[in-house]
């Protein structure tokens, strides 16, 4: 006979961020890291999608994917609108990228993570999966040291004024696509670093949060929404300000996004305007990089895993690494 232990409502989510949360991000990962340096980002991609739905679907609650790899025709990925858990428990908004950085993944290059978010219901943005304006830096700063409509060259002058540093001490991270020419060309030309990154601009934003440790000052470019939102949640839990605009250049663009709720187009998005309540933020390591450790399957059957979990009302972070022993079960489940 199975007894079942009611939780309060206000101790579910650090329930699920000691246990379950780990669990989804976990199994993502590793399905995903059967496939390193395949060459197959689709499949790697969808066997991170499929771990993580069977996980959610685990969960005691009534759970709405509002950020997620596409909408609802674009099935069988995890699509906007999609709803996940047990249908029982609270209702909360879910943002998800299973496989962050699918190219990464594919080469077996460093930094593919499996990602997710978790919030109250009805406090995360809900946005079609569109490409997103971003800038970000870390914690410490005065409010709007950053400006999203500010050319490049003059937010780097303004971080390092804020820093007390010459410009040519501050270092941006800025994704490495053909659309970042001028944004990357401004950056140096006031004697500011520029890191490059191929994919993976959800650690990027992260790694504005702890400038000492990863020599990242500053983020900035254009990427995906659902990767937005994602760093969004992060740094709701561990400090810093970005500022976001959805690119609905297209009529058609606009009118899923208003069907979303989205009324300004041009609105800029703060922080607290992307996550507005209490939320959760879970990834775990696929391939090595600078954020996470990947996924090591050693001779003995044994799988390790390295995750970090965020709590925002908390501001607690908790790096857990995991070895699990049971490979048949763990691959199938």
């Amino acid at each position: 006979m199975s007894t079942h232990i009611s939780v309060p409502p206000q101790l579910l989510l650090e329930r699920i961020l000691t246990l379950e949360i780990v669990r989804v991000t976990e199994r993502a990962a590793v399905s995903a890291a059967r496939l390193r340096g395949h060459g197959q980002e689709k499949p790697a991609d969808q066997a991170a999608v499929d771990a993580m739905r069977r996980e959610l679907n685990k969960l005691p609650i009534e759970g709405t994917i509002v950020i997620g790899e596409g909408e609802r025709d674009e099935a069988p990925m995890l699509f906007i609108g999609e709803k996940v858990g047990l249908n029982a428990g609270p209702q909360v908004d879910i943002a998800v990228d299973p496989l962050e950085g699918t190219t990464l993944c594919a080469k077996n290059m460093p930094g593919a993570i499996a990602t997710m978010a978790m919030a109250d219901g009805g406090t995360l943005l809900h946005a079609p999966d569109v490409y997103m304006e971003k800038i970000a830096i870390g914690p410490g700063y005065a409010k709007n040291v950053i400006d999203l409509d500010a050319p490049p060259a003059e937010n780097i002058q303004r971080l390092a004024k804020a820093k007390g540093v010459p410009a040519s001490a501050i270092t941006a991270l800025v994704l490495d696509r053909p659309r970042h020419a001028d944004i990357i060309s401004a950056i140096r030309g006031t004697g500011a670093a520029v890191r490059l990154i191929t994919d993976g601009d959800v650690a990027g934003v992260i790694h504005t949060a702890s400038p000492e440790e990863t020599g990242v000052d500053i983020y900035m470019g254009t990427g995906g929404a659902p990767e937005g939102v994602l760093a969004a949640a992060a740094l709701r839990c561990i400090g810093g300000q970005m500022q976001c605009r959805l690119v609905l250049d297209t009529a058609e663009k606009r009118e899923r996004a208003a069907k979303m709720g989205v009324n300004d187009p041009r609105m800029i998005y703060q922080i607290e305007d992307m996550v507005k309540g209490d939320c959760l933020f879970a990834a775990t390591g696929v391939t090595t990089g600078s954020l996470l450790t990947g996924v090591k399957f050693r001779k003995d059957d044994v799988i390790e895993t390295e995750t970090v979990v965020m709590r925002s009302v908390t501001g607690t972070v908790r790096y857990i690494k995991a070895e699990h022993r049971e490979l048949k079960k763990f691959h199938l489940d």
